[in-house]
């Protein structure tokens, strides 16, 4: 380890890795870049928008039998959302990157980069490419730009750096080719990880964070929407994209102060099963539910989808279609071979037939989610099938991904909820019965019970029983009752 001391406020500045060439100042923010004996002052760093991850500057773990120790992080913002990239320093002295997008993660270390490795503009996602050991499917293709940085890291970075990457899969592993300084590209290779896999300590708690960042994990803000004043429950920290539902207005708030970006049109009111903010006890986590969108396919066929979230698991989609409810979950282990092309795909040694391919199209959508999404949004979407099961491939020119899903009982959804039974539903609509609802209905039951002597003396009754009606229903209908 070196300690320096900041050239601008003095504060000791330490750097563990000797790969590192720049920290910034925990003090003042500046930028401390080592060059020889010396260092230098390159201006202020931007501060990072402390989100949801648990993930800090001193967390520790084991990946590959090796213990590795987060020394810093950049924080890297494209169109639609934002992502972090913690550098990680291995107890052997090597180096890697622990990428964190939306609660999924990624450790990766820098590897030798084949030959005539494709350009950034002619990759094209969902594309299999060969990089060097075997075949990849590219996943995502972005230009990102630097919105801040924290801890020491092995190369300048200030706000406005751009990073110019793509990434690609094959099952769990995970690569990605770095354009940021030109052809030939950088090239990092790992898999997919999880905390609890890698062991990790010294992760932020609630306490924490709500002390660090004041922005309290899992705690729901209330926002009033600026263009018409509207209330919006959304996570500070997680929800980078808002929408109001009620004027549809689309808001940015992957930033400490959340904005509008475009003016909403109003929309027609879709009415969904689940409310925004409900809360339900799945798997014995809280989730809630922080957004509701409906798509519709070329046909016309509609379906609504939710976005649950909870603080200590991974995020749930709940589908609502017209056959009943399914469950659905982004996939780190994707499936052999990753392309939505194939007729036949492989998920733990089982194989799964696409069944469709459509468009999907976002056609109403209502409170917070990890990414930005607004009517109109254009997917294509490959299903496939293994019993009662389903994957799913959704992709675009930037983003390929897979999920897998599941049936849930429409009793189970109601009971997670503490939804009332579709009888008792439809019913609580109708409200209480009126006065001459009540009347009506005792007219039927006295019709009823006159009929049992009927059954037994037909002949002897008729008249008796035609008079009888005629006394009931001709005063009602003669003389009715007025509201």
């Amino acid at each position: 380890m070196q300690n320096v001391s900041c050239p601008s406020c003095g504060a000791p500045v330490a750097f563990r890795s000797h790969a590192s060439v720049m920290a910034v100042c925990e003090y003042c923010r500046a930028t401390v870049v080592k060059e020889a004996d010396a260092v230098r002052d390159l201006g202020k760093m931007s501060e990072v928008l402390e989100d949801y991850s648990r993930i800090q500057v001193g967390t520790a773990g084991m990946h590959g039998g090796r213990g590795f120790t987060v020394v810093g992080r950049i924080q890297l913002r494209f169109e639609a959302g934002m992502w972090n990239e913690w550098y990680v320093l291995f107890d052997d002295g090597a180096d890697g990157w622990l990428g964190d997008a939306s609660g999924q993660y990624t450790m990766t270390t820098r590897r030798d980069a084949a030959a005539n490795l494709p350009t950034f503009d002619d990759i094209e996602v969902t594309r299999q490419y060969d990089i060097g050991f075997g075949p990849y499917v590219a996943s995502d293709k972005r230009v990102a730009k630097c919105t801040g940085g924290q801890g020491e890291l092995p190369f300048k970075v200030g706000p406005g750096w751009e990073a110019r990457v793509a990434d690609f899969r094959r099952g769990p592993s995970f690569a990605t080719l770095d354009y940021s300084d030109g052809t030939p590209p950088l090239l990092y290779a790992g898999a997919a990880v999880t905390l609890e896999g890698m062991k990790c300590q010294l992760l932020r708690d609630d306490q924490a964070i709500k002390a660090g960042a004041g922005k309290y994990r899992g705690r729901v803000d209330v926002l009033q929407c600026p263009a018409c004043g509207s209330s919006i429950r959304y996570v500070p920290g997680l929800a980078t994209s808002c929408v109001c539902p009620n004027c549809a207005t689309p808001l940015d708030a992957a930033s400490p102060k959340v904005e509008v970006l475009l003016k909403g049109e109003r929309n027609a009111r879709v009415s969904y099963t689940l409310e925004l903010g409900a809360t339900a006890k799945i798997g014995g986590l809280e989730y809630r539910v922080l957004g509701a969108m409906r798509r519709e396919d070329d046909e016309g066929e509609a379906w609504n989808e939710y976005l649950l979230y909870s603080t200590a698991g991974p995020f749930i989609w709940l589908v609502e279609t017209d056959e009943g409810w399914s469950r659905s979950q982004v996939l780190d282990d994707w499936p052999t071979p990753p392309l939505p092309s194939m007729q036949t795909v492989q998920v733990d040694n089982v194989s799964w037939e696409r069944t469709w391919v459509y468009p999907a199209r976002v056609v109403h959508v209502a409170g917070a989610f990890n990414w930005r999404v607004q009517a109109g949004d254009m997917v294509q979407v490959a299903e496939y099938e293994h019993g009662q099961n389903g994957l799913a491939a959704e992709y675009t020119d930037e983003e390929l991904s897979w999920s897998r899903s599941s049936p849930v009982a429409d009793d189970q959804v109601r009971t997670w909820f503490k939804l009332a039974a579709p009888a008792q539903a439809r019913a609580a609509a109708k409200g209480p019965l009126s006065q001459s609802d009540i009347a009506w209905r005792a007219l039927l039951w006295i019709l009823g019970l006159n009929f049992i002597p009927l059954i037994f003396n037909f002949f002897g009754t008729t008249f008796w029983m035609v008079l009888g009606i005629l006394a009931l229903f001709l005063p009602a209908l003669l003389f009715p009752s007025r509201k």
